[in-house]
């Protein structure tokens, strides 16, 4: 498959959206209960990128799937572990597609400084649950019947993923806007 992993754009949203859009209306996969509209989700690929990344690969004339990092929680003392989601287009699912977007994403993370990613999984979600695993995360916790969404509670699963290990007095992260080096061979 022909493809490139890049940085995203505001320019991208409408493309995000497109995957985003049926994981929010048909499944419990986000606990969204509505798509954000085109306008929202160029501000949100906005703002992430400030500190974050915000990856999308790029297949021919279509975009295939797209990763990106936040916040874990918003306490000073947090700033070094980030919350990771991965979403990937329905017709490429099982290609590689997630994998190679977190491989990029999480050492895009490392070389910014953060010690920790954490990924929550609404459950059952055994694909989800493989590619975390597969690429070194660890179950950590489940939260039940955290969420109700269609009519059901869910369980939400949470796997962590250590970047680099604990070190004293460690530096602030470098925020992924002022970080261009990065980004080079992307």
């Amino acid at each position: 498959m022909d493809a490139a992993i890049r940085i995203a754009t505001a320019d991208d949203a409408e493309a995000i959206l497109a995957i985003y859009a049926p994981v929010v209306r048909d499944t419990a996969i986000s606990f969204e209960m509505e798509p954000p509209d085109v306008e929202e989700m160029r501000t949100r690929i906005t703002e992430t990128l400030v500190r974050f990344p915000w990856l999308v690969w790029s297949g021919g004339d279509a975009l295939l799937g797209y990763a990106y990092a936040g916040s874990h929680r918003s306490r000073a003392a947090y700033q070094w572990s980030v919350d990771v989601s991965v979403y990937v287009h329905h017709n490429a699912r099982r290609m590689g597609v997630g994998r190679a977007l977190y491989t990029s994403l999480l050492a895009l993370l490392e070389r910014q400084g953060f010690y920790n990613a954490y990924a929550g999984i609404t459950l059952p979600n055994p694909a989800s649950v493989g590619l975390h695993e597969s690429l070194g995360f660890r179950s950590l916790a489940v939260y039940h019947a955290v969420g109700y969404k269609h009519g059901a509670w869910h369980d939400v699963g949470w796997w962590h993923l250590v970047l680099r290990p604990p070190a004293p007095d460690p530096v602030p992260p470098i925020p992924f806007g002022r970080l261009e080096e990065l980004t080079a061979g992307l």
